[in-house]
């Protein structure tokens, strides 16, 4: 099952919380994108029907297998991307910015290439 842009979104966010966090609530993912806790909460009843994350009776936030799969792959593009546009002058805010949409559409065989050159040039 594909996630679209912004479910993709919530799951990297899920993600990073979750490595910076002992448990991810709804409330974090809202103060870490900054949208509203009432979009946040529509977004997390999707992403569970789509068995991508699930919630615990507390309203704590965990991926599923294939919810992680999906955060790993962006988060991984969103690290790789940045810094590269970082190396390569790009101002860090504009990099990033660019990363994260860059990220969503790029096909894993470019990413892969991209990943390649990067490693064998460092």
């Amino acid at each position: 099952m594909a996630a679209t842009e912004s479910a993709e979104n919530y799951l990297e966010a899920i993600l990073v919380l979750s490595q910076e966090k002992p448990v991810v609530r709804s409330v974090d993912v809202s103060n870490h994108t900054g949208f509203r806790k009432s979009s946040i909460s529509i977004a997390m009843k999707n992403l569970k029907a789509e068995g991508f994350i699930t919630i615990s009776p507390e309203g704590y936030i965990y991926l599923t297998d294939s919810g992680m799969k999906i955060a790993s792959m962006i988060y991984e593009r969103h690290q790789v991307l940045s810094q590269w546009f970082i190396r390569l002058g790009v101002d860090e805010k504009t990099a990033v910015d660019d990363a994260c949409r860059i990220e969503h559409d790029i096909s894993e065989e470019s990413f892969e290439a991209i990943k390649k050159y990067i490693t064998s040039h460092s």
